[in-house]
C-alpha cells in the first residue's frame, strides 16, 4: 500500500475530493491562474453557444492536482449541459463505453479522467463516436453475427491525462482543442490560498499565507491540503490564529521543510548525492535503493525536483544539481563531469 504524502499532487480519495469541492471555483470568472487556457475556453464556449452546437472535444493534459477535473465541470456548467464522469481504468470493456454513449443526450459532456489508460478495444469504439457520432454494435457470434450502425446524439468528450505522450496518435487526432495545465506561479497560488483561508474561516497573517504558498509546490490541491492542516493545528494549538511560527510548526509536524520537500524527496536527493556521488544514476537503481516503485519516483517525486532545478535528467541517468547539495547542507563538487561517465581529457590536474 503506498504511503500517504501530504505534498503528493494525487488525490487522497473521495473524502478529500468532496471537501475540495467547497473550495473550487464554480465558473470561468472565478478561476485563478491558467489565464491563457481560460481565455481560449471562454472564446470556444461563446462561439459554440452562438452556433448552438456542442463544444469541440477537449483534451486537458498536465501534472496532477492542477485543476483539470475542476475546469471540466466548469466547462459543462458554462455550456448549460449535464456532465457524465468516468475514467480510463473504469471502462474495461467496450460495453461499458457503449452503455454511456448511447444514453448521452444532445450537447451533454462526457468527462474521462486518466484517458491514457483506456484499453485498445475500448479506444476502437470511441474513434467513430468522436468523429462521426456513430458506433457499430455487433450482435451474436459466428455465422449469426449482425452489425448495427447506431447513431449517437452530438456530444462533447473531455479527456484528462497526466501522460499525453501515452495517448495513441489516432485518439489524440480526434480532439479539436488541446490545453496544457502548467504549475501555478506564486502570485496565483497566493490568491488561491487567500480564497481558501476565507472559505475555511482561518485567521492567517500575510507572511504566514506566503509561507504556505511557497511550500505548495505550485499545485492548488497541495495548497488546499496544507491550508486544512494549518487550520486544524491553529484551532488546537494557537486559538485559531495562524502566524508564521504556527505555520512553521504545523508543516514541520507534517515533515515538510522550508523548501517544500518531504522525507521521500530528501531521501531521493540524498541517495543520489551520498550513494552515487551526485550521479548520474539510472532511475531503476534509485528505485531499488529507495525500495520504491519506479512509477512513484517518476510521477510523484521527480516533476517538482526537476522544476526546482534540484535534479537533472541525462542519457546516463539522474544527476543532483548544485542546488540539491545546498538544500542538503553539503558542499557541491568543485567540478563534475556533465552527464558522462567518461573522464574529462582536458581537465587540469590538481596540485597536491
Amino acid at each position: 500500500m503506498p504511503r500517504e504524502r501530504i505534498v503528493s499532487p494525487e488525490s487522497d480519495g473521495p473524502a478529500e475530493d468532496h471537501f475540495n469541492w467547497s473550495l473550487r471555483p464554480q465558473s470561468l470568472g472565478e478561476c485563478i491562474g491558467q489565464k491563457k487556457l481560460i481565455e481560449k475556453l471562454r472564446i470556444a464556449i461563446e462561439a459554440a453557444k452562438k452556433r448552438q452546437e456542442p463544444l469541440e472535444h477537449i483534451l486537458f493534459y498536465g501534472p496532477p492536482g492542477l485543476g483539470k477535473t475542476t475546469v471540466a465541470h466548469i466547462v459543462a456548467k458554462e455550456m448549460n449541459a449535464p456532465l457524465r464522469v468516468s475514467s480510463g481504468p473504469a471502462l474495461t470493456r467496450p460495453a461499458d463505453l457503449v452503455g454511456i454513449l448511447t444514453n448521452l443526450k444532445r450537447g451533454e459532456v462526457l468527462f474521462i479522467d486518466e484517458i491514457h489508460r483506456l484499453s485498445p478495444m475500448v479506444e476502437e469504439y470511441i474513434y467513430p463516436a468522436m468523429e462521426d457520432f456513430k458506433i457499430d454494435i455487433t450482435m451474436d457470434r459466428g455465422s449469426f453475427a449482425r452489425a448495427f450502425n447506431f447513431n449517437l446524439e452530438p456530444f462533447t468528450l473531455i479527456g484528462a491525462t497526466t501522460r499525453a505522450g501515452s495517448l495513441s496518435a489516432p485518439l489524440r487526432a480526434r480532439f479539436g482543442l488541446f490545453h496544457h495545465f502548467e504549475f501555478y506561479p506564486e502570485e496565483d497560488l497566493a490568491e488561491i490560498c487567500r480564497r481558501a483561508a476565507h472559505l475555511l474561516e482561518l485567521n492567517v497573517t500575510p507572511d504566514a499565507l506566503g509561507e504556505i504558498t511557497r511550500r505548495s509546490r505550485g499545485t492548488p490541491r497541495i495548497a488546499n491540503r496544507l491550508m486544512r492542516r494549518v487550520r486544524d493545528f491553529a484551532q488546537v494549538r494557537a486559538d485559531g490564529k495562524a502566524d508564521l511560527g504556527v505555520v512553521g510548526q504545523a508543516l514541520a509536524m507534517e515533515g515538510i521543510d522550508a523548501n517544500g520537500l518531504d522525507d521521500l524527496d530528501r531521501r531521493f536527493l540524498s541517495t543520489i548525492v551520498d550513494y552515487y556521488h551526485g550521479g548520474p544514476v539510472g532511475i531503476e537503481a534509485l528505485a531499488a535503493t529507495l525500495n520504491e516503485e519506479v512509477d512513484t519516483l517518476v510521477d510523484m517525486v521527480e516533476p517538482y525536483l526537476l522544476k526546482e532545478g534540484l535534479v537533472g535528467r541525462t542519457r546516463q541517468g539522474r544527476i543532483a544539481m548544485d542546488r540539491a547539495f545546498n538544500v542538503l547542507g553539503k558542499k557541491a563538487p568543485r567540478r563534475r563531469a556533465a552527464a558522462t561517465d567518461e573522464p574529462d581529457l582536458f581537465a587540469e590536474e590538481e596540485t597536491p
